[in-house]
């Protein structure tokens, strides 16, 4: 399936910003199964400099400073990605135990091993608790193939808890969110990941974007789709395998992955500095995926 996906950010703020400094994640990475075709990114007012690079997770990451006073800030990022499904993957999967995934993470040699560690530790929005390894517990059946203990979670997460935009923040903590069964696709992939982690599992972060299909009978409203978050685990003599709790289903080619890193933070489309803008600041984010 091949998208043209449209991120736009606007800020818009009640006094003059003199400078700032912005770091995004807005353009998509190639990965086993997609393929970033195409990929701009458009800045006005039009920045004083900018740099892309590649980030210590190998994501696409720009940067960019403006110098001059401005109250709005628009950020356009569009790309045209192909992307094919995942599930063949999965089916040829070795069943492979947790706890035999847990062991090799521990002892294997091999570079990739070595590196995919950093995703067992805690990181700025992923804090290990008694509650959370309590609710992670009851997947952890003894001997379970390690696809089947997250398959399970992922469905437990997608019953247990309601999707409710506006209840929580990025800055919700995970207690918060387990304690009232209600969050958003970030708050369900960080849950997923620290249930995972403090059983020893490595689990990644990923941001990207869902193609979004109307209901039957109703035009696609354009610039109505959103940003979408989920995680991947690593099985060793396989590699990274994404699951997606907030709709529970294994990504396929409606998924569109951005960039992955540790959570949230290390992915963030857009964020920066700035010096001025005042205290009443709007901001406005449209994204539309689009089928082509």
């Amino acid at each position: 399936m091949k998208y043209r996906v449209t991120h736009i950010t606007k800020y818009h703020y009640s006094k003059n910003v003199t400078l700032c400094h912005n770091v995004a994640h807005l353009l998509p990475r190639n990965t086993l199964r997609q393929t970033c075709d195409v990929s701009e990114l458009k800045i006005s007012p039009l920045p004083s400099n900018t740099s892309e690079w590649s980030d210590i997770f190998g994501n696409r990451q720009a940067s960019f400073s403006i110098e001059k006073p401005h109250t709005e800030l628009v950020v356009t990022a569009t790309s045209e990605v192909e992307v094919s499904t995942a599930s063949s993957l999965i089916d040829g999967a070795f069943p492979i135990s947790w706890e035999r995934a847990v062991e090799h993470l521990k002892t294997s040699t091999d570079p990739e091993t070595i590196e995919t560690r950093m995703y067992v530790l805690e990181s700025e929005f992923i804090e290990f608790s008694d509650d959370i390894k309590n609710y992670s517990q009851k997947s952890f059946i003894p001997g379970r193939a390690i696809l089947d203990v997250v398959e399970d979670l992922m469905h437990r997460i997608f019953k247990d808890f309601k999707y409710e935009p506006g209840f929580s923040s990025i800055a919700t903590p995970l207690e918060e969110v387990l304690k009232h069964r209600k969050g958003v696709c970030q708050d369900f992939a960080h849950l997923a990941i620290a249930c995972l982690r403090m059983q020893g599992v490595a689990a990644r972060y990923v941001s990207g974007y869902l193609e979004t299909i109307p209901p039957k009978g109703k035009k696609r409203l354009v610039g109505a789709d959103a940003s979408h978050a989920w995680f991947s685990v690593f099985v060793p003599h396989l590699g990274w395998v994404d699951f997606d709790p907030t709709n529970a289903k294994i990504p396929d080619e409606q998924h569109i992955t951005a960039a992955w890193g540790r959570d949230y933070a290390d992915v963030a489309p857009l964020k920066g500095v700035i010096f001025g803008g005042g205290d009443k600041n709007k901001l406005d984010v449209s994204v539309d995926v689009e089928r082509i």
